[in-house]
């Protein structure tokens, strides 16, 4: 009986240590992983994004649809409902649902419209400017070669 305790102990002690090390090893991987500078930027990207998320919510649901409810009669689309047994289904809060989606795919179009804007308007200065430095290269190209022409072939 004590060898079989003694063997058991063995094994679980082996176990132990080997999950000690992968667990070290997943660890340090998992720490590379957190620490690389893309996932920071997502996590900042995330909570900026929520924040962002409960100003259009607000926007939607304070100024827009009471302003979509005034101009449909005094339509307020957050009660909107029907039952169906005792199921109650709110299709306005879907409606409210969906302008909010769509006010933020558009928020989002415009800044990623804007950024797109500003790269390509700095890629066609630093092209401009390459070509400029392409162009005053090669004027100086025959400048340089004009002058060995003349000192090799006096007048």
């Amino acid at each position: 009986m004590k060898k079989k305790a003694d063997g058991q102990r063995h094994i679980c002690l082996f176990f132990f240590k080997n999950m000690r090390k992968a667990g070290d090893c997943m660890w340090n991987e998992f720490k590379a992983f957190a620490m690389r500078g893309n996932i920071i930027d997502l996590a900042i990207g995330v909570v900026i994004g929520g924040a962002f998320g409960k100003i259009v919510t607000s926007l939607v649901n304070d100024i827009i649809m009471p302003l979509v409810g005034l101009l449909l009669g005094g339509l307020d689309f957050s009660g909107l409902s029907f039952t169906f047994g005792d199921a109650v289904v709110k299709y306005g809060s879907f409606i409210q649902t969906i302008v909010n989606f769509l006010i933020i795919s558009f928020s989002i179009f415009i800044v990623i419209r804007t950024l797109n804007g500003l790269r390509r308007k700095k890629e066609a200065e630093e092209e401009t400017a390459e070509e400029a430095s392409d162009a005053q290269e090669e004027l100086l190209k025959e400048i340089r070669d004009l002058l060995k022409q003349q000192t090799k072939s006096p007048e």
